[in-house]
């Protein structure tokens, strides 16, 4: 009989935190080496991805950078068996044992073989037991590149990296390692908006430096972002994108223009006054600028079923997610409306076209409706998709919402070259069939988007 937790001593309690640590650094092990059987043995079909990690973070609770990680340590720990023996024995953590793998895949260009076997010796001693301290790792593995590189750190290009990362509030957290001349253009280009601004009545800026940092970046994206000759994605150039319906826009204070490319459908162009469903209407009947002091918040049931519905009762970002209501009004007071007609269930109204491809105002409303790439568990940016004809052009298939999906490069493949079947259910959104290999009973799976928490 297990226990419980409140009944251990302080010494058992010392004790099993400890243990149970230890056999989490176990199974964390094993955890990399079935990966690296799966990513030898299992089909990219029967996955459903190019590789492991996309699978482990549509089946798992991992996040997609920790999912990469355990895949490339599952492919590297093939080529090092010292450093395979430290992880499996639970001497060396997974987070040390990665550092010294990217260190032993890439070592100093200079650095002979003989050295590469010494140093990656000494890291793993230094590495191993509870006494590992991951800053004087980092600390060796740049002494040796710096003594036995190709280049010195200020001149190497290739040791450039610039990691970006929403964060679970919806943030975006960047770190980046430059070279110098790169460093001295960022530096140089941010200086002359990083300096105080007083205001008009001489007080102080408050700002601190890193705020002002922050404000000069997002100043030059704003240039950049407006500027006529940057490249194009998509057929379209880069731009901010922000979904939301009309109706959490009726107090703009300010007239924003609309839309109106040669090429648009009359339905979609009569659109710009009817954009919200009415079962929207109801679900949120308690909320606006304030609530009834008579009933509160809670006597809104409507509202708290919709709390998990497709996301339209908030803003929404392509690449960020969801936006407040109120910075989404901030944003589209200087702004193009596109407005898009959503049925009932969160879906654009159809635009009928007869050319093959999709155009511009049919991937902002597929970008409505899927997102991103509809495949389930994958979800990458709409930027990063082409539409999918369900009933293939070549047999007669129409270029319409209804025989349309947004899917990725890889998704895009599988589905023409695989079992795995797409079609647009009764609530008008993508759903997926797996082929038999992957589930016998063949159930349909909704898309990335739909997919989650409901409540009843």
């Amino acid at each position: 009989m297990t226990t419980e937790i409140w009944q251990l001593s302080e010494a058992q309690l010392l004790a099993d935190a400890a243990d149970v640590s230890h056999h989490i650094q176990l199974m964390e092990a094993r955890r990399i080496a079935l990966v690296a059987e799966i990513d030898t043995r299992v089909s990219r079909e029967k996955l459903g991805f190019p590789g492991p990690a996309g699978w482990l973070t549509s089946t798992t609770l991992l996040s997609p950078g920790t999912a990469t990680k355990i895949v490339a340590l599952a492919r590297g720990l093939k080529n090092f068996p010292d450093i395979a023996d430290a992880v499996n024995t639970g001497v060396t953590s997974v987070d040390h044992a990665a550092l010294i793998l990217t260190f032993a895949e890439t070592p100093p260009k200079n650095l002979p073989q003989e050295g590469q076997d010494l140093a990656r010796a000494a890291l793993l001693t230094a590495a191993t037991g509870p006494d590992a301290r991951t800053g004087p790792l980092r600390a060796a593995i740049t002494k040796l590149h710096d003594t036995y590189g190709d280049k010195k750190p200020p001149d190497d290009t290739d040791r450039n990296e610039l990691f970006a990362s929403t964060t679970l509030n919806g943030r975006l957290v960047a770190k980046m390692d430059f070279d110098a001349i790169t460093g001295e253009k960022f530096l140089t280009a941010l200086s002359p908006l990083t300096e105080p601004h007083p205001a008009a009545d001489g007080t102080p800026d408050e700002r601190s430096p890193a705020k002002r940092r922050a404000d000069a970046f997002a100043h030059i994206l704003d240039r950049y972002l407006a500027s006529s000759n940057r490249p194009t994605e998509g057929g379209e150039k880069p731009h901010v994108n922000l979904h939301i319906t009309l109706r959490d826009l009726t107090n703009l204070r300010s007239t924003m223009n609309t839309d109106t490319d040669s090429d648009t459908d009359s339905n979609y162009e009569n659109s710009s006054t009817a954009t919200e469903p009415d079962n929207a209407r109801e679900s949120r009947s308690g909320s606006g600028d304030g609530c009834d002091s008579a009933t509160g918040p809670s006597a809104d049931r409507g509202a708290y079923r919709d709390l998990f519905g497709d996301g339209t009762t908030v803003g929404w970002l392509p690449w960020m997610g969801p936006l407040s209501r109120e910075t989404s009004r901030q944003l589209a007071c200087d702004c193009i409306l596109t407005a898009i007609v959503m049925d009932e269930n969160g879906s654009p109204i159809n635009l009928a076209r007869t050319a093959r491809t999709v155009n511009a105002k049919q991937k902002r409303a597929l970008t409505a409706r899927d997102h991103g790439c509809a495949f389930p568990g994958c979800g990458k940016p709409a930027a990063w998709t082409e539409g999918h004809h369900i009933w293939h052009w070549t047999d007669g298939g129409p270029t319409d919402m209804n025989n349309l999906v947004l899917l990725c490069g890889f998704h895009h493949r599988l589905i023409h070259h695989s079992d795995w079947e797409v079609f647009i259910g009764t609530d008008n959104h993508p759903w997926f069939i797996p082929p038999a290999t992957v589930d016998p009973y063949r159930q349909p799976r909704q898309s990335h988007a739909r997919a989650g928490p409901h409540i009843a």
